[in-house]
Parts: structure tokens; sequence; C-alpha cells
């Protein structure tokens, strides 16, 4: 069984009794037909803390589920697809990429207000802070050298084997993308972010070659990724609200962002004692994963990848800030998550002026 846990909550944050903003109810009546091996007494627990698509643990009798569902109210345009969700971590069942198993989708907004789905709950440990406390330095560096790995793994993934080679679009993806979150940002646009606008400025100016197109995940971190319950290896790659096809460098510049913030810029990793710890150097960790591809990578990165991951999650933040001035956020630190937009900014437009002068 599985805790898969919310994309990013906070330390210290734990499941809250019922759902909050939906009838329990009508929920348990449109699972237990449809989940007939389940009997009991029905249980629902909100998981408190994550950004995205509001989740819940959910029990029929011994059995445990997780519930994952589009958020209430107005949401940017592409945002919260938890169809796209349950599409890929079902495709995703037959590989050796490790997901929960993808059980029922449901597009019916009359039964918890939303679309939503059910997978399965694992049993293993979902760590949100990036220096995995209460692990010994040597497991340290193996799991994150188990989520390089990892990421390797699903980008050796043949989209078109696994029924997702319409997944997304080939070719000028990061044009694309560009534009998409420029979008985003714009719709949820409330302050001025000079910093932000500066790198909007300078991203398209130095787009890298493109790279064979592959399944990107979109949010590969730490806090997405669930760990056996006492081995260093991945068990569960959560949260694929943000997969698509697309160029396997924009993944693992975001997988790596923790090296390059610092513990409160969202539990960086910057600053700290990494022999100590036992974290690998960020060189390591990047050749890890190359070592680990068995499909042709490109190497090294260029800057304009971490500027990307950075420039990616201002506006993800930016995001989480509007709906916490709408009232429409799922966690409830969502306004102080929202205010590490303009510090991720500023991150991104130093790490662009560096890139620059050393042209």
């Amino acid at each position: 069984m599985v805790d898969a846990s919310p994309p990013s909550p906070t330390p210290g944050d734990g499941p809250r009794r019922g759902g909050g903003e939906f009838d329990p109810a009508s929920l348990e009546r449109w699972l237990r037909p449809r989940l007939p091996d389940a009997s009991g007494a029905f249980a629902l627990e909100r998981v408190s803390g994550g950004q995205s698509n509001p989740t819940f643990f959910t029990t029929i009798g011994d059995t445990q589920f997780v519930v994952r569902k589009k958020p209430a109210g107005d949401v940017l345009p592409s945002a919260h697809a938890v169809d796209r969700e349950y599409r890929v971590i079902s495709a995703l069942a037959a590989t050796d990429v490790p997901v929960p198993r993808a059980l029922l989708f449901c597009d019916d907004a009359q039964v918890i207000g939303t679309p939503f789905y059910v997978m399965e709950r694992l049993d293993g440990r979902v760590f949100h802070d990036a220096t995995l406390p209460g692990v010994t330095p040597a497991e340290r560096t193996a799991m994150y050298f188990a989520m390089a790995e990892t990421l390797a793994r699903l980008h050796d993934v043949d989209p078109t084997a696994i029924g997702l080679g319409d997944f997304g679009r080939a070719g000028n993806y990061f044009e694309r993308q560009l534009r998409r979150w420029i979008n985003q940002y714009q719709l949820a646009r409330w302050r001025d972010l000079p910093d932000l606008d500066r790198v909007i400025a300078w991203l398209p100016e130095h787009l890298p070659p493109e790279e064979p197109t592959r399944l990107c995940h979109g949010d590969f971190r730490v806090g997405n990724l669930m760990f056996h319950r006492t081995e260093p290896r991945v068990i569960g790659v959560l949260d694929w609200e943000l997969s698509t096809l697309g160029q396997p460098l924009a993944d693992v510049a975001f997988s790596a962002l923790g090296w390059v913030t610092t513990p409160d810029e969202y539990g960086g990793l910057q600053g700290l004692d990494h022999a100590a710890l036992g974290i690998p150097a960020r060189e390591d960790y990047l050749a890890r994963y190359f070592a680990s591809r068995r499909t042709p990578a490109p190497h090294p990165m260029a800057p304009f990848h971490t500027v990307f991951a950075l420039f990616r999650f201002t506006v993800i933040f930016e995001g989480i800030a509007a709906r916490a001035r709408a009232g429409s956020a799922a966690a409830d630190n969502a306004a102080d998550v929202g205010e590490l937009a303009p510090i991720f900014a500023r991150r991104a437009a130093t790490m662009m002026m560096s890139a620059s002068r050393g042209a």
C-alpha cells in the first residue's frame, strides 16, 4: 500500500479527518460498486499541505486507496490535469518505472465537485525534506543515486510503445513551454516581478539544441518520490500532473535544483555539508543519471536548462500565491509558499547573468 502523499507538504503536516470540500458519502456511494473486493467501514482523510491537487487517504475496511481530485473553483487552463495523471501512471504500469497502480477515474463533477482518480496506496517513505532525515549518510547517497537512476529509466521509455505517443507534441519543446508558462504567469499575475521579466526576455534567445523527445515528469524531485520502507530504493514516482512529452534535460535540471538553492528556498541543499550528510555532489548526481541512461542523452547540460527550471518553479509559486489570494489554495501555507516566487525569480536572474558573462 502507498503513502502517495501530495506534491509538496510542509514538514509536520499530516492527514486531516474528512473531506471538508465535498460530501464523503457521495464518494463512498460511487466507490463501493466499483471496488467490489473492498468491504467494511468507509473512512476519508484529507492529506494537508499539498500545493496542487487535493489528495485524500481513503479506506474501505482493510483496503486503502488514494484519491486525487482537481481543486474546486477557477484554475488556470491546463493546470491540475488529473486525467493526464491517471493516463500516464496507467501506461507506465507496463514499464520498469515505479508508479502506484491506477484503479479508477471519474470525470463526473457531480460526484465530489470535480474530476478525480483513485490509485493504490503504497507502503513506503516520502521525504519532504531534501536532507532525508533519519537515514545514514551511506543510505542518503544510495537514495540520491536511486533517484537519478529512476529518472534515467523514465527517459528511456519509448512513449509510443506504451500508448503515449500523443501525450504531447514533438519538436520545439522549449519554445512551446515558454509560451505556456509565460501565459500561465500572465493569467496569475497580480504584482510586478522585474527579475522574472528579465528571465522571460533572456530564455528565448538562448534555446538549446533539441534532443530526442521522451516522456517527462515535470516535477521530479525528492518530495515526489516514495522510497522503500527500509531499503534505499524508489518504489513510486508520484504527482504526474505536469507530465508531458518533452526534453529530458528539462527534467534533469529541475531534479537538480536543490543543489543551487538554499534550505530556506523550498528546502534546497546549497550551503549544507554534503560530505557529512552523504549527499552526492551535483556533478556526481548528474553523472549517475547519464551513466544510467540506456538511450543516448546529450551531456553536459547548458545553463539554459537550470534557468528554465527556476523560471518554471517561479511561475508555479506565483500560481500558488494567486490561488491563496483567491481562497482556492490546497494548502494552509500557500500564501507563504507563494512568496518564494520573487526569491526564485532573483535566483534565476542571477544564474542568467552569470551564464551571460561566461558566454
